[in-house]
């Protein structure tokens, strides 16, 4: 029977309050670390994640934090008896210390469940300091977690962060006090509602067998759920996760990484940078990745081709450039043994940005996703999703209301959609 001991995962600090640059190349476990958790053919894999961004004006980024507590809530899309906690300063411009920090299982708002509460360490102290452009993970803790538990992550920040690494649509609220309470179980200090996460990377969990490996949806605003309501974990990933956990056999984890505003081949102030250009950070950069659902480009099309008040003038992209950037993440992919499914652009005909010329494009693009054989699998959310009266256009069952985004049941189609059995086999 296969087993697995509690690695550390982290980097020990050393001189003072030095913290490591990257968890790359992690020590051996230190001496502190808890009892080891013995589980059959166990193996890490991230639970949670969201694709870190730059801060910008409209969220609590931009003025970032001091002498408080951000309590954030993480969707699990896979269990295990433990947990660590990534923490992310990839956009901050100094380095940033976590005075304390602790996870629990949320019960209510930012109320914590009975008994769940644990303080996290890193290296066995109590803070860590993150470099600017950094990452760090925390020690293990045990923790039990099941699939769809809801996570609270609190991070107390005494001293002044500066603009603060985010994650702008969260469509989950989370939780700001005044002073340190990363240790409160309570939430009655939390009095500050965000609908953005901010330091938080990811999650992993101590996982089984069962578990094959890491599904990395990455995408734009329709990966990122825009559209679905607040708190109700409606994205498609997660319609996926739980399709994933509900079955009998193997299973697969779902992370996240879909940016809202976000394009194949160029970076913007407000969404992020370009899906090439973030591929290692927010796929490879997940614990036991295996596959990537590649949905993007609609952003590209629409951004490049329209001219009114929410869009500024640009270069315009070709749908030979939109596939010449599918080509370098199906390579990427494949050079880390990683399989790529491709997603076929969905229906936006009566959104702002739409033209007659941006749908030819968007034609090109899908004839390109489904003729060609260049990913190792493909997923048709433009037919799931699209009118049949009129495949321009979202069904108006599926549609939120901007001809753009689908609502929760367009999520709820969309996970329904992917095949399992083709995931699976890429685990």
């Amino acid at each position: 029977m296969a087993v697995l001991a509690v690695a550390a995962g982290v980097i020990r600090l050393g001189g003072g309050e030095r913290a490591a640059a990257s968890t790359r190349h992690a020590p051996a476990a230190p001496r502190h670390l808890p009892r080891a958790v013995y589980v059959p053919g166990g193996h890490w894999l991230t639970t949670w994640g969201a694709s870190p961004q730059a801060p910008i004006p409209g969220n609590l980024s931009k003025a970032g934090f001091v002498d408080q507590t951000v309590r954030e809530i993480a969707f699990a899309s896979v269990g295990g008896p433990m947990v660590r906690v990534r923490l992310t300063n990839a956009f901050g411009s100094t380095p940033l210390r976590i005075a304390r920090a602790s996870i629990a299982v949320q019960r209510h708002r930012a109320a914590l469940a009975p008994g769940t509460l644990r303080a996290l360490t890193f290296a066995g102290r109590s803070w860590v300091i993150i470099p600017a452009g950094g990452a760090m993970v925390s020690d293990p803790v045990v923790l039990p977690v099941r699939p769809a538990l809801h996570l609270a992550v609190s991070l107390y920040l005494r001293a002044p962060t500066g603009p603060a690494t985010q994650h702008t649509q969260a469509r989950q609220v989370n939780y700001v006090a005044a002073g340190g309470h990363a240790l409160d179980p309570t939430g009655g200090a939390f009095t500050t509602q965000t609908a953005s996460w901010y330091l938080l990377g990811g999650i992993d969990v101590l996982a089984s067998a069962r578990d094959r490996g890491v599904v990395v949806a990455l995408g734009d605003s329709i990966t990122d759920g825009v559209g679905a309501p607040l708190n109700a974990n409606a994205r498609y990933p997660n319609v996926l996760a739980r399709r994933f956990a509900a079955r009998a056999g193997a299973t697969m984890s779902v992370v996240d990484a879909g940016i809202g505003g976000n394009r194949v081949l160029d970076a913007t102030a407000c969404c992020g940078e370009g899906a090439v250009s973030r591929f290692r950070r927010d796929v490879l950069g997940q614990t036991g990745v295996r596959a990537v659902i590649l949905l993007e480009g609609v952003n590209d099309i629409g951004q490049s081709q329209s001219r009114g008040p929410f869009t500024a003038p640009h270069t315009p992209v070709s749908a030979l450039q939109i596939v010449e950037g599918y080509a370098r993440i199906i390579a990427l992919a494949h050079a880390a043994r990683l399989k790529v499914f491709g997603a076929t652009l969905t229906p936006f005909a009566g959104a702002r940005y739409w033209t007659p010329a941006g749908e030819a494009e968007r034609d090109a693009v899908n004839r390109w996703i489904l003729d060609s054989r260049a990913f190792d699998g493909v997923i048709n959310f433009a037919a799931v999703l699209a009118d049949p009266a009129n495949p321009e256009w979202l069904a108006p069952a599926f549609d939120s209301g901007d001809h753009l985004h689908p609502d929760a049941a367009g999520y709820r189609a969309m996970g329904r959609a992917v095949n399992l059995a083709m995931l699976l086999r890429a685990g």
